[in-house]
C-alpha cells in the first residue's frame, strides 16, 4: 500500500528477550512519527529471544533499520516484501444470527474454514487464522448480516524458507 512517499512494510525484529524492549522499540517509530498497524511480541526456539512483527507506515527503510539496530537488545533486523513471508492473523468476528438465516451463515463460514466458537442466541462468533487478505474477505461476506464486534490480533510474519534449484522447498531428513 502507498500514501504519497508512504509505504506499508512489515518487519520482523529478533531482539533479546529482557524488560523493556517492546517500550523501547514503540516509542523509536512513536517518536519519528511513523503510524504502527499492528506489532506483535512472541517468543522464538531460544527462550533468550523474541521475535517482534511490525506493520508500519514507513517512508523509507534503511534509516529504521539503522535506528532499531542502535537499541542495545536488537539481534536482526528483517523487512519482508510481499510474498517473502508468511504472514498470519487472527480473528474473532460475532456476527447477528437469527435462527432463520444460522445455517446460511454457517455454510458461508465453511468457505473460509472459521469455526464456531460461541453461539448466543441472536449472534454467533467466528474464529478465523489466515493470511490478511483471508480475513478482510470474511469480513466483507460477514458485513451483510450485521458485525456485532471484532477482534484482531497483530499480524506475524515468519521469512519464507528458501528454495532448492528446483523451485521447491527444501525437504526435511531423518536420521
Amino acid at each position: 500500500m502507498r500514501l504519497d512517499n508512504i509505504t506499508q512494510h512489515v518487519i520482523t525484529v529478533l531482539v533479546e528477550n529482557k524488560p523493556g524492549v517492546l517500550a523501547r522499540v514503540s516509542t523509536m517509530f512513536a517518536r519519528r512519527g511513523f503510524n504502527i498497524h499492528s506489532l506483535t511480541v512472541g517468543p522464538t526456539a531460544d527462550p533468550t529471544m523474541s521475535r517482534m512483527t511490525v506493520v508500519a507506515d514507513l517512508p523509507e527503510m534503511e534509516q529504521i533499520t539503522k535506528q532499531l539496530y542502535k537499541l542495545i537488545n536488537t539481534v536482526k533486523v528483517t523487512e519482508h516484501a510481499p510474498g517473502t513471508a508468511v504472514e498470519r492473523e487472527i480473528m474473532l468476528l460475532r456476527v447477528n444470527s437469527e435462527p432463520k438465516r444460522r445455517g446460511e451463515i454457517l455454510d458461508a463460514a465453511r468457505i473460509f474454514n472459521a469455526t464456531a466458537v460461541d453461539v448466543g442466541r441472536s449472534t454467533v462468533t467466528f474464529e478465523l487464522t489466515g493470511d490478511p487478505a483471508q480475513l478482510a474477505d470474511f469480513l466483507e461476506m460477514m458485513k451483510p448480516y450485521g458485525i456485532v464486534d471484532l477482534v484482531k490480533s497483530g499480524r506475524i510474519a515468519l521469512a519464507r524458507d528458501p528454495k532448492n534449484k528446483n523451485g521447491r522447498r527444501a525437504e526435511l531428513r531423518t536420521a
